[in-house]
């Protein structure tokens, strides 16, 4: 029997993120994982889906040439190419993760595991049996379904099967609006997809700030692509390889067509066969529920990732990995905040957030103050002509505290790290706005939205 001080089961951005940082401070580590390194993000979600968009990207631009000065005949745009890409991209960092195990003096073992004892892990199918002072579980997600839509991998499909396809859906219906839908929608209509978008709730990027879900919906009518809000499917039927949606919406019924449906309703943990009922690990629809030291009820077994329900995104998983190790070696880590965690969406324009939205924040009681400052008036948007979309900053009114940001436009996804900062170390608007910011940069959109919170900004 192996013994260590650490078991982590899960080799994902949480379980290999934990394993790496419990190997850097000395502590005897073991990963398990029954598929790839790397887990789902890696393998079969944000990587090769930010691959696949990345061409999409530059087919965009291909298709504004003339805007650019640039003409061509017989342009041909190649998706299986794209998708090779995608998985090429993937199988690079598998292998740096795989490296990276290894320089930490982490053991990796191929198996499913399930835990006889808070400190022993029998593993399937070799009959192996791994002895561990600690267990952090870090088993992930995987999709929802919805009544009378179970995917069934050719027809029904989800984000996993979607990644894997090397041809465009001629049509598609994709059912969910949140980062998945968006997104894939993007994509495939890029490449001449018919696409349908169909959300439940009253609008697109449900859980975003109101004004960023109706900035999207103005850009993506603009795009043409088409979708439905507060639409409820109520069946679909097939024929001739040709999905019919029934959707329920405020001005009735109707049928939407798809050669593929695409169900992006969400995840649910993977908590099941792991044995955590019979160990009397707490947990609330299939969620192993975590301290904030990401312990569970039972002493020595540690959860992180998409199986404790909290933020469902794979920086969070990362930051739960390097708390759970840090807490078993001794340490005592930060106190993780969820609601100040950065959320990116990569459809164009691109969506990213932290903190509370505008009606959050009134909701809690604060009196705010809101900062707002759009791209068109910034200059690097202007010279990239990617000029849709705002910085939309919301404040406390009384104390000056950040609670909020929010953002739609040109790579707004790579200005959440300085805003996750601001919010670490507590900055203020008037902060935000005194920090110099380099010209041209998309980034000076934060600065004149900080100054906009006391309607200070220069350039409006």
């Amino acid at each position: 029997m192996d013994k260590y001080n650490v078991a982590i089961i899960g080799a994902g951005p949480g379980g290999y993120v934990a394993a790496i940082r419990a190997g850097q401070l000395g502590l005897k580590t073991v990963v398990i994982e029954r598929e790839a390194p790397g887990g789902i993000c890696l393998n079969w979600g944000c990587i090769p889906t930010k691959a696949l968009l990345r061409n999409a990207e530059v087919l965009s631009l291909f298709k504004r040439g003339k805007e650019f000065g640039f003409t061509f005949d017989n342009f041909k745009a190649d998706y299986a190419v794209a998708q090779a890409r995608s998985r090429k991209v993937v199988e690079r960092l598998v292998k740096g993760v795989e490296f990276l195990l290894k320089k930490n003096k982490v053991d990796y073992v191929q198996g499913t595991a399930r835990l006889a004892s808070p400190k022993r892990i029998e593993l399937a199918p070799s009959g192996q049996t791994i002895e561990a002072d600690n267990v952090i579980i870090a088993t992930g997600a995987r999709p929802r379904s919805i009544p009378g839509l179970d995917p069934d991998g050719k027809n029904v499909i989800t984000y996993r099967e979607a990644v894997a396809l090397t041809e465009v859906p001629e049509s598609v219906v994709i059912i969910g609006a949140g980062a998945i839908g968006v997104e894939f929608a993007y994509l495939w209509h890029t490449y001449g997809s018919k696409v349908t978008l169909v959300e439940a709730l009253p609008r697109l990027v449900p859980t975003e700030d109101e004004e960023i879900s109706a900035e999207l919906e103005r850009s993506f009518k603009k795009q043409g692509l088409a979708f439905l809000t507060g639409a409820k499917v109520e069946g679909v039927n097939w024929a001739n390889g040709v999905a019919r949606v029934t959707v329920a919406a405020a001005d009735g019924k109707r049928e939407i067509e798809g050669r593929k449906v695409l169900v992006a309703v969400g995840v649910r943990p993977n908590s099941e066969g792991l044995g955590l009922e019979t160990l009397g690990v707490r947990m609330e629809r299939g969620a192993v529920k975590v301290d904030a030291r990401m312990q569970t009820s039972v002493p020595g077994v540690y959860a992180i990732g998409d199986v404790t329900g909290e933020v469902l995104l794979a920086h969070v998983a990362s930051a739960q990995g390097v708390v759970a190790a840090e807490a078993i070696a001794g340490r005592q880590p930060p106190r993780l905040s969820y609601v100040d965690m950065p959320r990116a969406t990569y459809c164009q324009p691109q969506v990213a957030s932290l903190g509370l939205t505008e009606a959050q924040a009134r909701e809690k009681g604060h009196e705010v103050k809101v900062g707002r400052f759009p791209f068109r008036a910034i200059g690097k948007a202007i010279a990239l002509g990617d000029t849709d979309g705002q910085v939309k900053i919301v404040a406390d009114a009384k104390t000056g505290e950040v609670l909020g940001a929010h953002m739609i436009g040109p790579e707004v996804t790579e200005l959440l790290g300085e805003l996750s900062l601001a919010k670490l170390l507590e900055s203020t608007p008037l902060e935000l706005g005194w920090a110099v910011h380099p010209h041209p940069t998309l980034s000076e959109a934060l600065r004149e939205a900080a100054l906009d919170v006391n309607k200070e900004a220069i350039h409006t």
